[in-house]
């Protein structure tokens, strides 16, 4: 996979996705195992993981990742919308279920797993932990700090929330009918948390070449924390990589 630069991909036709390059980043990767999931071709765009990414803001008016643009459409970012806007773009393989009930209980499980305060945002406090501590943290940390609202007071509440989270979906799973959080096949949540779960027990090396000091941050913290990561969860996890994501991993550094 080889990333093209904002300015190259901004008049290209069809679906850009801008990834994070080097990392990988849930948001991002669950975007990519949907995508690919639906049988798109799409170009993969750069973003600087924590940077200031001004003609990426001037393109899609912010600057994270990922973002999905389609042609001539409105750029899309929120992990809600992107579900979405791939379902209205690629009707085929749809990413929720079609029964009002199923949808709305894939929707809640995938907003623990990928929402504001969910599992992934919380996580990523204990990532910001110790360069927070620093005397001088680095600007782009700071920047990330600012844009996700770090505090000591969210620090300290996100053991209880991320324990909550996995026990809610440890128990959504055994509930289930299937091998799949809702319903027959996989849905968006499917593939959320199989790549957030990666925050709490990263794949091994040859299959997520990811870099050292990340693999480090989401290998550590709390164990009751990482402990959510029950043998249902994490079965479910790798079931979706045997039959649904390709491996190993591909987010090459540019």
């Amino acid at each position: 996979m080889k990333y093209q630069s904002v300015e190259e991909a901004r008049d290209l036709p069809g679906l850009r996705l801008v990834l994070t390059a080097g990392v990988p980043g849930p948001w991002g990767e669950s975007a990519k195992y949907m995508v690919r999931y639906k049988g798109l071709d799409f170009v993969p765009v750069h973003q600087e993981g924590g940077g200031e990414n001004s003609a990426l803001l001037d393109w899609t008016g912010q600057t994270a990742a990922p973002v999905a643009v389609y042609d001539d459409l409105p750029p899309v970012s929120h992990w809600l919308d992107l579900v979405m806007f791939l379902d209205r773009v690629a009707p085929a393989k749809p990413l929720w279920p079609q029964a009002a009930a199923d949808r709305a209980a894939a929707i809640g499980l995938s907003t623990l797993i990928a929402g504001v305060d969910g599992l992934g945002w919380n996580r990523r406090f204990h990532m910001l932990a110790p360069l927070m501590a620093m005397d001088e943290p680095p600007e782009a940390i700071m920047r990330l700090a600012r844009k996700y609202g770090w505090s000591e007071r969210a620090m300290a509440a996100a053991n209880d929330t991320l324990i909550g989270i996995c026990a809610e979906l440890d128990r959504a799973l055994e509930a289930s009918a299937s091998e799949y959080f809702v319903g027959e096949v996989p849905t968006a949540t499917d593939f959320h948390w199989a790549a957030f779960s990666g925050m709490l027990k990263p794949l091994p090396a040859h299959m997520n070449p990811m870099p050292d000091w990340m693999r480090a941050a989401w290998s550590g913290g709390d164990a009751a924390v990482r402990a959510g990561l029950t043998v249902r969860l994490e079965t479910h996890r790798d079931m979706m990589f045997e039959r649904h994501i390709a491996l190993p991993l591909d987010y090459p550094e540019e």
